[in-house]
Formats: structure tokens, sequence, C-alpha cells
């Protein structure tokens, strides 16, 4: 069955590990049938929630605050399938994707088509031990059970510090496997 696959990112740098292991994901779910579109969040104009309240209230907007979020919010209301692909910053999610995932709170508020989706985490790093991979992995897990998601898998690079350095390694080959298999 074709879905309709929204992938995340979360890293600022362009060109970088998280956009070569999102680019091969996409590749694998795309040889497999699915649709893909990506929504780089570390690259875009976000905001924090600032809890206001006003989700939905004026001109359809996810966000009472005008910013790229309110561009993007439809696709992840529409999708079957949301693939987090980031970068592991102090044992967590980067801003730039923390403040769009916190910006879901306004497709909760909105009642949008946000619960019983499926789900994948993909999480570059340089860091050598899996230890350190646990914050990130925890409050993904919290998110998931939250929206009732359903994972379909989870991908921890580590050991990865330079600008490329997935390319062509292992570690592209099975997020490109990960996209094919995952949905």
């Amino acid at each position: 069955m074709k879905k309709n696959i929204l992938i995340l990112t979360g890293s600022p740098r362009k060109d970088g590990n998280t956009s070569i292991l999102a680019d091969a994901f996409a590749r694998g779910a795309q040889a497999a049938g699915h649709t893909v579109q990506r929504f780089d969040a570390g690259r875009q104009r976000l905001l924090g929630c600032v809890a206001c309240d006003a989700c939905y209230i004026y001109e359809d907007k996810a966000c009472a605050y005008n910013d790229d979020f309110n561009l993007r919010a439809p696709r992840l209301g529409q999708a079957d399938v949301g693939v987090l692909v980031t970068p592991l910053y102090w044992y967590s999610f980067p801003a730039q994707l923390k403040a769009a995932i916190d910006k879901w709170n306004a497709l909760v508020r909105g009642e949008r088509n946000i619960y019983g989706k499926e789900c994948a985490l993909v999480v570059v790093g340089a860091d050598d031990d899996i230890s350190g991979y646990a914050g990130i992995q925890k409050s993904y897990g919290i998110i998931v059970d939250y929206l009732q998601w359903t994972d379909r898998g989870r991908l921890m690079v580590t050991g990865v510090a330079e600008k490329g350095a997935v390319r062509g390694t292992d570690w592209e080959r099975q997020a490109e496997a990960m996209g094919a298999s995952c949905c």
C-alpha cells in the first residue's frame, strides 16, 4: 500500500549528514512506491510555541504567529508516516526541530489529523557511545505514545562528526533500507 511520508529534518547545516541520511531514506521509500515530502525545520523560520492558545483561530492557520510552520502544518495532517531525521544536539533534538515539534500542539488543539500515524527516527551524532542517544530516544518514545503512533524503526548513527562523513557508508545504506521497509 502506497503511503504519504513526511520527512522532518532538524539540521541547520545544508548538505550535511542529516541531509544525506534523509535523502537515503527518501530514495528507499520512493523505490518502494511511497510518496515523500520533506520539511527541513533546521533551515526554516520557526518561532517557539508561546502558549497563546490561539491555534487555528485566525484564518485557519495552525499558529497565530506567522512563521514557516503554518506553510507546512497541513503536510503533517496529510501524511501517513512522519519520519524525524536529525542530528543529536546535547542528547536531544536541536532547537530548530524542537520548535516544529512543539508546534504540533496546534494540530492537537485544532483537532487536526495527527493521531494514529506511523513514524521512524534517524539520529546522527559524533558520540560513539550509544547511551548518549538515550535522551532523544526517550523523548521520541513519549511523543509516539502520546500521539498513538506506530514506531516503524530507529536508526542511531554513532561516531559521525565531519560534514558528509556518512556518504557511501553502511549508515547511508541502512537509512535507505529503512525507507524501503519501514512502512
